[in-house]
């Protein structure tokens, strides 16, 4: 299935069901008074959380969805039925925006959360509702209200715990399908990956991260060169970065310069993005010696001002990757104890209600 990210769709609410007019008549009751009943609600539009799902593409075939409207009433005093709510699963890690106005609604981050997107009608009311010491015989009804229709763009954003980085052939898919379960395409010619692969690496017991992989980025992908800026916004939610080098590029290209030409791209395309912690991996090791290994590290270290750790693999013999994986766990389980310190403390702060 072809990946999607974007999709545009129209909601439409049920409406609300008319009132009605109706007087009771039964045999020995001649003036048996108003019995009209309301009208039913109109079913409101909800998005709903799917983690089965993880692409927008079957919004590129249905554009519109339409929840039921509610029934008008009856006689007797019967209320109309109230159309059914709509329920659209949408995959995790949607963003949902008004596309008139360009306005965020929410975000789905969790499996099952439900945001409403579009109101149903209320319900009309029957002439009973009118019924007073003065008008004992009212005639009178209102119709339902119009559901609300709405213009979505919806943008999918992939939750990932890490996000891969590096020039085409690299070796990002490589290495996604060397520690995780995910099959990737892998070839020995540029852009093999056309849309981002999600893996899930299993550490140990209850230990795990997901870990996403985008199309390699080259130079001039901030202004639309090549494919992965359009999909660099998905890392945007990802705790860290790991930038894999090819060691040993086929092209004779100088790994330091090519790591350059990530970093600058990623910085014209967002600030944020190049501040996020990165981690630099030197990929490809089984086809240098250790001699010109070291060369080699100690040369992108000095040409990139690097200053935190460099790990040295190779993904295709799985050789330093248990490591890598290993120390990426810990990372994020120790960012995970922080943020629950944070919340733990704000919790604590927050005044009290006499």
């Amino acid at each position: 299935m072809r990946f999607v990210d974007e999709a545009t769709i129209n909601v439409i609410a049920g409406d609300g069901g008319t009132g009605v007019v109706s007087f009771r008549r039964e045999k020995y009751i001649p003036h048996g008074g108003p019995d009209g009943g309301d009208g039913g609600d109109g079913g409101s539009v909800y998005l709903v959380g799917d983690h089965d799902i993880n692409t927008l593409a079957d919004f590129r075939h249905i554009r519109t969805y339409t929840a039921e409207s509610g029934i008008r009433g009856s006689g007797r005093q019967m209320t109309g039925k109230g159309g059914e709510d709509l329920y659209i699963p949408v995959p995790i890690g949607t963003l949902i925006y008004d596309d008139d106005i360009d306005e965020l609604i929410g975000d789905i981050t969790r499996n099952g959360q439900k945001i409403k997107v579009a109101q149903g009608g209320f319900h009309g009311l029957g002439n009973t509702r009118f019924k007073s010491s003065i008008n004992q015989a009212p005639r009178r009804c209102t119709p339902g209200s119009p559901g609300e229709r709405r213009s979505l763009r919806l943008e999918l954003k992939v939750l990932a715990d890490v996000g891969l980085l590096g020039l085409p052939n690299a070796g990002k898919s490589t290495f996604i399908r060397s520690v995780s379960s995910a099959k990737p395409k892998v070839a020995n010619y540029p852009f093999t990956t056309l849309f981002p692969n999600l893996g899930v690496v299993r550490v140990g017991i209850n230990q795990s991260f997901v870990i996403a992989d985008i199309p390699g980025i080259i130079e001039g992908a901030s202004e639309g060169a090549g494919l992965g800026i359009q999909f660099l916004k998905h890392l945007a939610r990802t705790r860290l970065l790991l930038h894999i080098i090819d060691i040993a590029p086929f092209d004779g290209s100088d790994p330091a310069q090519d790591a350059k030409t990530i970093i600058q791209e990623l910085d014209s395309y967002s600030h944020e993005l190049v501040e996020k912690p990165r981690l630099l991996v030197l990929n490809k090791t089984d086809l240098v010696d250790e001699e010109e290994l070291e060369q080699r590290k100690n040369d992108i270290i000095a040409q990139l001002d690097w200053q935190g750790p460099v790990y040295t693999i190779s993904a295709l013999s799985k050789s330093g990757t248990d490591k890598l994986v290993f120390d990426i766990m810990q990372k994020l389980e120790q960012d995970r104890e922080l943020e629950r310190d944070a919340q733990a403390a704000q919790t604590d702060n927050q005044p009290t209600e006499e």
